[in-house]
């Protein structure tokens, strides 16, 4: 197992000058050597987790009629339920063994012509599930505001470089069920293949880290930790792209249990903050240099996700 480096926000947001430029500098060391962070004392409250929690299983546990009212399969999964074995790694063929729901950004009404974002579905059987959901994006939405703030910084850029960026940007809130494994699943099939995550940063919530692996410099496997009261914040390859590598989006994986834990079920919410489809990922110039030469092309953040949804599974080239 490894623990990852726990950092405390707090000291980020109100702390002396010298604690903000300490957390900046132990956050852009963490994101230069694994891509892996802790934080506690972030802007998500215990309760509102439980509730959401809570909510996530009952929802799942609902008939599976009742949840396929919530696919609508001209959005590409964007918004609302997606399947069993709807979504694999990038480069395997093999679905991997969940299911899940997307929670979207939430626009304004006099905004919603400015953004082509599909609506997010409500869930007439569970009320509290869609107001859990709306709360718990805005305050990790938040929560990832700052933490860009702090890698600004590291990168010599304006504090607020990303804040234009990510406002209304394109992020999900992701409830994940991983059902029990009544049988031996398909050859390769685990609970999430090996992967980069396609975003900016993708933040973590609850203790339910346990089956998270993460790919070493050194080429081997190993469990990462959950720290309790901490959010898992890690480096997604659209950050990974824009910083011409100096941060690592590092491969990471969801193993299945035990063999004699096969029949408990798992749950895991993943916070992806994307910026707005227009926002240029260009390599920034101040990563780019004699040493690291620019080693990606000019391209939007619309049209990386474009791409890479179609390499995971869902979007079809017909639906492009």
């Amino acid at each position: 197992m490894m623990s990852i480096p726990s950092l405390d926000l707090n000291q980020f947001i109100h702390g002396s000058d010298q604690e903000k430029q300490t957390f900046v500098n132990k956050l852009g060391e963490a994101y230069e050597q694994i891509g892996f962070a802790a934080i506690k004392n972030h802007l998500l409250s215990e309760s509102l987790v439980q509730d959401l929690y809570s909510t996530t299983e009952s929802f799942f546990s609902l008939p599976i009629d009742t949840k396929l009212k919530y696919t609508d399969p001209n959005i590409a999964g964007q918004r609302g339920y997606t399947g069993w074995g709807k979504e694999h790694a990038k480069g395997s063929n093999v679905g991997d063994l969940k299911e899940f729901w997307h929670f979207g950004q939430y626009v304004p009404d006099e905004l919603k012509q400015d953004f082509d974002y599909p609506d997010n579905m409500i869930v007439d059987e569970i009320p509290l599930f869609n107001t859990a959901g709306e709360k718990a994006f805005k305050a990790l939405e938040e929560t990832g505001k700052y933490m860009l703030r702090a890698m600004a910084i590291y990168l010599e850029l304006d504090e607020d470089y990303f804040d234009k960026e990510i406002l209304y940007g394109n992020s999900i809130l992701r409830p994940i069920h991983y059902p029990p494994i009544l049988n031996d699943p398909p050859e390769g099939a685990v609970r999430a293949g090996e992967h980069e995550d396609i975003n900016l940063i993708t933040l973590l919530m609850g203790a339910s880290a346990q089956g998270l692996e993460i790919l070493t410099k050194e080429n081997k496997w190993v469990g990462v930790t959950s720290l309790k009261d901490h959010l898992v914040v890690n480096v997604g390859d659209m950050l990974q792209r824009l910083t011409n590598n100096k941060f690592k989006s590092t491969t990471h994986r969801v193993v299945n249990p035990p063999k004699e834990e096969w029949g408990k079920p798992r749950f895991s919410i993943p916070f992806f903050l994307h910026p707005k489809s227009e926002a240029k990922l260009n390599c920034l110039d101040s990563c780019v240099d004699e040493n690291h030469p620019k080693a990606y092309e000019d391209i939007t953040a619309g049209e990386y996700l474009t791409e890479r949804l179609l390499e995971i599974g869902l979007l079809s080239d017909k639906k492009k």
